[in-house]
């Protein structure tokens, strides 16, 4: 999606432009974040309230999610930023504020019956591919989940009193209107065909967060209308679509579509680049924003380093994860086409070995996985010589 541009004036308050849709829908994840930055450093609402010049009641409508932190302006939400380094916040929080902003969007818009229409184009995942780091942000509202990409709080961090959220997570009947609006543009957006394809992706995606008992039933069918597409000599937006719906219903104890995937959808060059690709954007290798997922059929994968991804696939040879096949198929296809990278960083090939190690001596991988493994066991005894 392109991200959802925050309506500021480079002139205003920090309480400016706060509509009454800003409001009704509010900022909770941003907020929840602030919230967390404000105390590590920490600091209290009236300190922050007084320094910036406001009032407390506005730092506290932030933190609840009942005012929108995207409603200030550009200049204002970089002051705010800027003051808070100055004070001593976590420097590696602070981009996160724009991933939460942009998390935001999507469940305000999720969330709001006048704007679920059938104009694709509007939606906020329509042409906007999400990361990891943005994906996780939203379902932090949906599940309670922290992100991965959240430091841990410092050791000196001051404990909360009271009975305060730990997370930004919505309440039950809003997270059920959120995942039946997503369902309802997953479903739009499939009739849209290719047009479509990347808001159908990116919501089925979310709605596997959905703990209703109807879940699997559905996106089974969603995938159904689908099907796994054959290896192809060029990538198309349906493989995508097809990866990213057998990733998801592994959440529901569905290993086998996965292994069809990998059989059926991987083995060509094309393909197996494409998988790499996906992988560099989705774990924030690969810094361009992308518009479609058309980024994946770049054959030379000129947009990201092979070292920095092995290392970030090497933890996923993780065999209680529900996707660890396709993650040893990523293994396996990266070292095949860049050979040297196992011999780049002495201390990855030694937690690599353990990891193959301790998978080819569980029972959770597919016949073809413990092949791809073996390989790769193979190469890494071969560069240690």
């Amino acid at each position: 999606m392109a991200p959802q541009k925050q309506s500021r004036s480079k002139t205003g308050t920090l309480t400016a432009g706060q509509s009454s849709r800003a409001r009704a829908a509010g900022g909770i994840v941003c907020g929840h974040l602030l919230k967390i930055i404000r105390e590590r450093i920490p600091l209290t609402q009236s300190r922050l309230a007084e320094e910036l010049g406001i009032d407390t009641t506005t730092v506290q409508g932030w933190e609840s999610g009942r005012r929108s932190l995207a409603a200030v302006s550009s200049a204002q939400f970089l002051r705010l930023k800027r003051y808070l380094l100055g004070r001593g916040a976590q420097p590696m929080l602070l981009p996160l504020l724009d991933l939460a902003v942009e998390a935001d969007s999507v469940i305000e818009y999720s969330l709001d019956d006048t704007l679920n229409s059938d104009d694709i184009t509007q939606h906020p995942l329509h042409s906007w591919v999400f990361t990891r780091a943005s994906t996780h942000m939203i379902t932090w509202a949906l599940t309670g989940e922290q992100p991965t990409v959240l430091p841990k709080a410092p050791v000196s961090t001051p404990r909360r009193r009271g009975p305060t959220p730990g997370s930004p997570l919505l309440p039950t009947p809003q997270r059920d209107k959120l995942f039946a609006n997503l369902r309802r543009t997953a479903e739009i957006a499939d009739r849209a065909g290719e047009a479509g394809s990347l808001l159908r992706r990116q919501a089925l995606y979310l709605c596997a967060y959905d703990t209703s008992v109807d879940t699997h039933s559905w996106l089974a069918d969603m995938r159904g209308r689908r099907p796994t597409p054959l290896r192809h000599a060029s990538w198309t937006p349906a493989w995508s679509d097809a990866r990213s719906v057998a990733t998801s219903l592994t959440r529901y104890g569905d290993i086998e579509t996965l292994q069809a995937f990998i059989e059926r959808g991987l083995g060509e060059d094309a393909s197996e680049m494409a998988n790499l690709n996906y992988w560099a954007h989705w774990l924030g290798l690969d810094p361009v924003p992308r518009a479609s997922d058309a980024f994946m059929s770049d054959i030379d994968g000129r947009s990201w380093e092979p070292l920095p991804l092995l290392r970030n696939l090497a933890d996923r040879l993780d065999p209680s994860l529900g996707a660890v096949d396709l993650n040893i198929h990523s293994v396996w296809a990266l070292i095949s086409s860049k050979p040297g990278v196992l011999s780049a960083d002495l201390e990855l090939h030694r937690d690599l070995t353990t990891r193959v190690g301790r998978l080819l001596d569980s029972d959770v991988i597919s016949p073809q996985s413990r092949r791809e493994l073996e390989n790769v066991h193979y190469g890494l005894r071969l560069s240690s010589r």
